[in-house]
């Protein structure tokens, strides 16, 4: 089996779970013996743009010239190749615009208390070394970048064999619809996240009616869970027949735990971690409502935040004017072996979302034997059992579920064994597997 698959994030190129999920389910697939041509679009800088470096997951490599490149990469993705498209896409603030932000804050510190200024320093000190990967999405003409995009992927398509495409969220919707007319062969959408989930009710027409036109023109369409699927049944009008649900999976990893004191924290204070984009849909500002009132109750507590997002800026502030800013830790965006480090400090990992198509954060922590306290609101909740589960607007059920498990430990150690037993059944594996029996499905069906 051979598929042609679109995706706009692949390690380490990821400003969050989409690429964690692109790269686990086409490792898997590769283990399936499955070939995959992965096209992914990589910003470059214009004024360099006789070569493009490709970073895959294991190596940096510098690729011939030319507008598209691709490269062969390690052993355990022996079966997937990789073409990048000149790209003059931008996050969401170039790297100069959002120092600039950064600066701006700067000039607000004076108004803070001397121990937010101290909180306040130690995150900006991060996000100037981390600048360019810390703004997480992507600006400029999104519409105009998809659809260069999607010329690119014509072009490629056409030097290409393969059965079926497989087009990765909505950014890359028009680009699976235009080699599907130009090849014939059929298109599975991976729906990943929704604009009513990034959005809420204000959602951004352009990227629903993208979204809408991809769901509609695929042959079949993968939601991330029952959650998501509804979202496509009721908001999009495509039938249920047509919808599959496929969960997300995880790849094991090493659950020792280090000391948190090599970062500032007293080995007698406890650690409750957020871990996700700081942004509306994760609902940091519910996460910080909790921590006011377990502080209330238990004071040897640090409530760690780590990643960036629009919101960054009114979330610190909040805490400051809360007045828990010396309890509350600002990590920046994180990625690699730094959030390995984060998950094997913390007590408890807190994912109050208020509309999460999945959530592959809370299966990463339990394979890191943390605890998991998540909304109702999230996909993962229809798979998880031995996790505590709250609504995300329910501030005092979700302090009090915290403060139980930080203070009985048998509490903590039943959620730790159990939730680690359960996580082991997730894997990428079982989502690969689905996938290849229903690219087989789609190809037969074209035959016939």
């Amino acid at each position: 089996m051979k598929v042609f698959m679109l995706g706009w994030e692949f390690p380490p190129f990821i400003s969050g779970g989409l690429g964690t999920a692109c790269h686990g389910l086409t490792k898997a697939l590769s283990n399936l013996g499955v070939h995959i041509t992965f096209v992914l679009p990589k910003s470059v800088d214009t004024g360099n743009a006789t070569h493009v470096h490709m970073l895959t997951p294991q190596s940096c490599r510098p690729l011939p010239a030319a507008g598209t490149s691709s490269v062969e990469i390690s052993e355990e993705l022996k079966n997937i190749q990789f073409h990048t498209v000149s790209s003059p896409l931008q996050p969401y603030m170039t790297p100069q615009q959002y120092q600039k932000k950064l600066e701006e804050i700067i000039k607000q510190k004076k108004l803070l208390s001397g121990q937010s200024q101290q909180m306040l320093d130690q995150w900006l000190e991060r996000e100037f070394e981390t600048v360019t990967a810390a703004a997480g999405q992507y600006s400029g003409d999104m519409y105009a970048e998809s659809h260069r995009y999607a010329a690119a992927a014509v072009h490629l398509a056409l030097l290409q064999d393969f059965d079926v495409i497989h087009a990765h969220d909505w950014m890359t919707y028009p680009a699976g619809i235009a080699v599907a007319a130009v090849t014939g062969k059929p298109l599975v959408v991976h729906v990943h996240s929704t604009e009513f989930d990034r959005s809420g009710e204000h959602v951004n027409q352009m990227i629903y009616d993208i979204e809408r036109r991809g769901v509609h023109a695929a042959n079949k369409v993968i939601a991330v869970s029952y959650l998501t699927r509804n979202i496509l049944l009721t908001r999009y009008g495509i039938l249920g027949d047509k919808v599959e649900v496929i969960y997300n999976g995880v790849e094991a990893e090493d659950s020792s735990r280090i000391s948190a004191h090599q970062v500032g924290i007293r080995s007698d204070e406890k650690i409750v971690l957020f871990l996700g984009r700081i942004t509306m849909q994760k609902g940091p500002e519910y996460f910080l409502m909790a921590a006011r009132k377990v502080l209330e109750e238990i004071e040897n507590v640090k409530f760690v935040m780590a990643g960036s997002g629009d919101m960054m800026h009114r979330i610190i502030e909040m805490a400051a004017q809360m007045g828990i800013g010396h309890k509350v830790l600002f990590t920046g965006f994180l990625r690699g072996e730094d959030v390995n480090k984060v998950y094997q400090m913390a007590d408890l990992y807190v994912m109050p979302s208020v509309s999460e198509p999945f959530g592959i954060a809370p299966l990463e922590a339990l394979n890191h034997d943390v605890p998991v306290l998540i909304s109702k609101q999230s996909g993962v909740a229809e798979v998880l059992t031995h996790v505590l589960k709250v609504d995300f607007w329910d501030i005092q059920e979700m302090a009090n579920k915290i403060i139980a498990v930080l203070k009985y430990p048998p509490l903590q150690m039943t959620l730790r064994e159990h939730g680690n037993f359960e996580v082991r059944k997730l894997k990428w594996s079982g989502a690969a597997q689905k996938c290849l029996r229903l690219y087989q499905d789609m190809a037969a069906q074209v035959a016939t």
